[in-house]
């Protein structure tokens, strides 16, 4: 571990130490990205899904699995390990007994107040032009979230550490098809547990100014978290509270259990009015019925019987329900990710969002553990169903292997090609006279018969450059030219594309006054020994 005097912040310019200034940050113009090798993107800006969303079940099978999960909720019950939240669960009416921590709740005291959380609601981060909205048909894409290793083509696969954390900072910044940054796009195990979530979340608000995630994971870590975000946006405390400037995400151990760490930070952000995603990891075979309606019934009793509680602390406070079903691999037990059945699970879970009226959470995941194909057809399952589900928060969308063990340099890149094609299926349709183009088909028609072709047409010429949509990772030139040009795979074009990026990168404007007064706070509550980790 390294010696935590040496863990220094980045400033706005660069690398903490550093003379040389660095070009071309995320929101840089085309022009520019032209002429230092950096890849074209689409325009900063949110996406919705036009489409319909797809429903394996009818209205029906909807009913069933919302009567299978009240009666999980009135008869099993859902363990809540946390004294505070107990005593508020009992006294706004569950069933709730003395020396234990199972909580059964009425299906009336459910749908009372899961009615209570908004269908829809933004979240503002310092910079207010990223502002997000979830729910509805909005859709808000997340950087690769928790894991514990990364990898590139060049240093292969290694333990998380704080110059690899800043790296994806900076790609996840960079690239405006993430909206969002989510938890540590890999977790530095080179700074101590105890002040990791100061150093890494100082460096995620100066070197982003998209929407922030925090760890629900106690007290301090939370407390801190809130303090931080407001002082990097210059925010009284009622300006904070007034409206969603930070989440978090929190997950059950299922079968049926909430633990305290996560409770105590989801309540800590209710009170002041901040979101919490509840993701019920519901593995199928393992954690969970085998059926597929079984898990989400489950699921769907587990992030309930949270939103409840939430509602209670704070009537009103946004929530979402969050969705992680997989099946087992039965022949090992491990996850599988991208599977068919994550596909139906996910699509059935959104339905079951829907009928809550509350927002819902997915992810892109895969199990390969390297950028293979197989990646990209567990990953390109995953992103499918994410569309079709209407996910409006769309968890690990670029980064994400190994089941989540490890997030990669080149598959980040690879994702954010495709999550761009995601966003461009979803632009209407235009049916314009200008559009259907029937004048340019009766000029055409009319040229001699040799040399009809629609290239030549005003009609053409007009759209051409922006008709359709442009990749900035896929190889179209012929193969004599992509053997001249080395033969590359798309793995080492994203490799080439990351080092761009990283070389270039600039990193967002940020007040001095607030960047001070973060900085004051985080040296405080690094001699003051960050959070506990000892008990």
């Amino acid at each position: 571990m390294a010696d935590l005097r040496e863990i220094t912040p980045e400033t706005p310019s660069g690398e903490a130490g550093s003379g040389r200034r660095r070009r071309g940050g995320g929101r840089a113009g085309n022009a520019r990205r032209a002429s230092s090798g950096l890849p074209a993107q689409a325009p900063w800006g949110q996406y919705a899904w036009s489409d319909a969303p797809v429903e394996p079940i009818d209205e029906e099978g909807v009913a069933a699995i919302d009567e299978a999960a009240m009666r999980i909720l009135e008869e099993i019950g859902i363990d809540f390990l946390h004294d505070d939240a107990l005593q508020r669960l009992k006294a706004a009416g569950c069933d709730v007994r003395a020396g234990s921590a199972r909580v059964r709740m009425d299906r009336a005291l459910v749908r009372h107040y899961a009615a209570m959380a908004p269908e829809t609601f933004t979240i503002t981060p310092r910079n207010p032009e990223r502002q997000i909205t979830l729910g509805g048909r909005h859709a808000a894409f997340v950087n690769v979230s928790s894991p514990p290793a990364c990898r590139d083509l060049d240093r292969g696969r290694r333990p998380g550490d704080m110059a690899s954390f800043r790296d994806l900072v900076k790609l996840s910044q960079h690239f405006n098809v993430i909206q969002v940054l989510g938890g540590y796009p890999v977790e530095p195990v080179d700074v101590h547990a105890s002040v990791r979530h100061l150093h890494c979340l100082r460096d995620k608000l100066t070197l982003s100014d998209k929407v922030m995630h925090c760890y629900a994971l106690g007290r301090e870590r939370v407390e801190d978290a809130m303090e931080m975000v407001r002082l990097a946006g210059g925010l009284s405390h009622e300006a904070f509270a007034a409206c969603p400037r930070v989440y978090t995400n929190i997950n059950s151990t299922s079968p049926l259990k909430h633990d305290w760490p996560m409770l105590d930070g989801a309540m800590r952000l209710a009170e002041r009015g901040q979101p919490t995603i509840i993701t019920p990891f519901t593995l199928a075979g393992a954690t969970s019925p085998i059926t597929l309606a079984g898990s989400v019934a489950q699921a769907t009793a587990e992030a309930l019987a949270c939103v409840v509680l939430l509602q209670i602390v704070r009537p009103g406070t946004p929530v979402g329900y969050g969705s992680f079903t997989n099946n087992a691999d039965m022949r090992s037990g491990a996850p599988a990710f991208g599977t068919p059945e994550y596909v139906r699970a996910t699509q059935i879970s959104g339905q079951m969002a829907r009928h809550y009226k509350l927002p819902f959470r997915a992810s892109n995941a895969c199990a390969s553990k390297i950028p293979d194909t197989q990646a990209m057809w567990e990953s390109m399952n995953s992103m499918w169903t994410c569309m079709t589900s209407h996910v409006n928060l769309v968890y690990h969308s670029a980064g994400w292997l190994e089941a989540g063990l490890c997030a990669s340099y080149e598959k980040l890149v690879i994702d954010c090609e495709v999550l761009q094609q995601f966003a461009a299926m979803q632009r209407p349709v235009d049916t314009s006279a200008e559009a259907l183009a029937v004048d340019a088909i009766a000029e055409v028609d009319a040229m001699p018969e040799t040399s009809r072709h629609f290239f030549a047409p005003q009609h053409t010429r007009d759209r051409f450059e922006t008709e359709f949509y442009q990749p900035f990772l896929s190889d179209w030139r012929d193969v004599g030219a992509w053997e001249e040009g080395g033969s590359q795979s798309a793995e080492q074009r994203a490799n080439a594309v990351w080092k761009a990026v990283l070389n270039e990168f600039e990193a967002p404007p940020m007040d001095p006054g607030h960047r001070e007064a973060l900085d004051d706070f985080v040296e405080r509550r690094i001699r003051e020994g960050g959070a506990p980790t000892d008990f």
